[in-house]
């Protein structure tokens, strides 16, 4: 089936995602776009002292710590294109840590835990999936009640499992074996010679570069490769075009023989798969054992990422390394790292405000935007630290400031969130 078939005016359900007005993110752009922050953050790390805005450290906490958050996004993604709202990414992610760490330490192999990790969000996924598909359950109300049973499924398996075990607990388990990591051969000398010497720029670009190829994990690796392939698989493939179809318009959808609920089961049980690959990263690669509450909230942020990133899975990438790289900020030095970070901050909101201002021509927006801008300066220049009380939920207001700038831009499939009975078209 071509999308030209699905673009008919009998079925005008695909709407054009790229109208001739619209901003197009070329490779270009992006050069100049990750140029620019790269500068940037290397003028206020000359500024501020804060070497760790762009150290290898804080580069590669960031990859680590974007990954989960990512996956939950992608996860979100299936599911959304396909018309299914996922909020129990959350209680996926939750049932991925736990099968993720089991299937380590039952077959002690680390593959063998990521696969049962993702099986066990698969069958979070499959839950939500006939809750919603099949019985047309309010999305919402069926993903709360994921979250919910996810969390107590755990903890009760985690008593009669993990408690067990030597070293183990009713909160936690033993050690799990950890995926293999690698770095490319070569680089790493002279990077961190060159990175040492804190020049302006070099040294940053080689601290970055530094973080990207070294010690990074073969399940990092493989998450990452999941980005493009997810594109590939929904915006360059039939399958893909025939799943997206039943997001926009599924009544269209099955007038043109689209199969709507099998797509939409597929699409909810991929979502719940990838969620938990992302639990099973956080059991056995962000830390070294399954833990209780070991998420926290990353299934919620990945839904924001999702959102920032306009149900686009290179947005959606974008948006987990912002909230990955703020979260490994505050952690390793919280307070200097993130007051450094209000200069960038305050940089961003005065482009921000000229952008609206000039090519916009939007007044209002520019004003109050500009004022953000000064506030957030003011705060800079009165203050030498950010108080770990508040550099402790930096990610999270993170979200809340990027879903805020980014709603006028958003574009979720038409039919997202509808409960869909197969022949109601007719």
């Amino acid at each position: 089936m071509s999308q030209n078939a699905l673009a008919t005016p009998e079925a005008p359900f695909l709407r054009p995602e790229t109208p001739a007005r619209r901003f197009r993110l070329t490779w270009r752009t992006l050069l100049l776009t990750l140029g620019a922050l790269v500068l940037l953050l290397s003028f206020t790390r000359a500024v501020t002292g804060a070497v760790d805005l762009t150290s290898a450290g804080a580069i590669n906490a960031a990859i680590a710590l974007a990954v989960p958050i990512g996956l939950a996004g992608l996860g979100g993604l299936w599911a959304e294109r396909a018309g299914v709202v996922n909020i129990g990414l959350e209680g996926m992610l939750i049932m991925g840590t736990w099968c993720g760490a089991w299937g380590a330490l039952y077959f002690d192999n680390p593959w063998a835990g990521v696969v049962a990790g993702a099986i066990g969000g698969a069958l979070g996924g499959l839950l939500h999936a006939i809750a919603t598909v099949t019985f047309g359950v309010d999305h919402i109300i069926s993903g709360v009640a994921i979250n919910i049973l996810g969390l107590g499924v755990t903890q009760f398996l985690s008593k009669v499992t993990f408690a067990e075990m030597s070293g183990g607990g009713d909160s936690q388990s033993p050690p799990v074996p950890k995926p293999q990591v690698v770095s490319l051969p070569l680089v790493g000398d002279p990077l961190r010679a060159l990175e040492a010497k804190q020049w302006f720029l070099l040294s940053d670009v080689a601290g970055i570069l530094r973080g990207m190829t070294t010690n990074v994990s073969l399940l990092t690796i493989l998450a990452i490769l999941l980005v493009p392939l997810s594109y590939y698989v929904l915006w360059r493939t039939a399958f893909g075009l025939r799943l997206r179809s039943c997001g926009e318009s599924p009544v269209a959808a099955e007038s043109l023989g689209v199969n709507v609920y099998l797509h939409k089961y597929v699409a909810v049980v991929i979502s719940g798969a990838l969620a938990g690959l992302g639990g099973a990263f956080l059991a056995q690669v962000a830390a070294s054992a399954y833990r209780e509450g070991q998420t926290g909230g990353r299934g919620f942020i990945g839904l924001a990422a999702m959102i920032f990133g306009n149900w686009r899975p290179g947005g959606l990438a974008g948006g987990a390394l912002l909230f990955g790289y703020t979260d490994a900020l505050q952690l390793r030095r919280g307070g200097e790292s993130v007051h450094a970070l209000l200069l960038v901050v305050t940089v961003l909101l005065v482009a921000v405000a000229v952008y609206q201002l000039v090519r916009q021509n939007r007044t209002r927006a520019a004003l109050i935007t500009g004022v953000a801008a000064i506030a957030v300066f003011v705060v800079f220049a009165l203050t030498d630290s950010i108080p770990s009380e508040f550099t402790s939920v930096t990610p999270h207001i993170t979200t809340l400031l990027v879903l805020s700038l980014a709603a006028q831009r958003l574009r979720p499939p038409a039919a997202n969130g509808v409960i869909y009975r197969r022949g109601q078209g007719g």
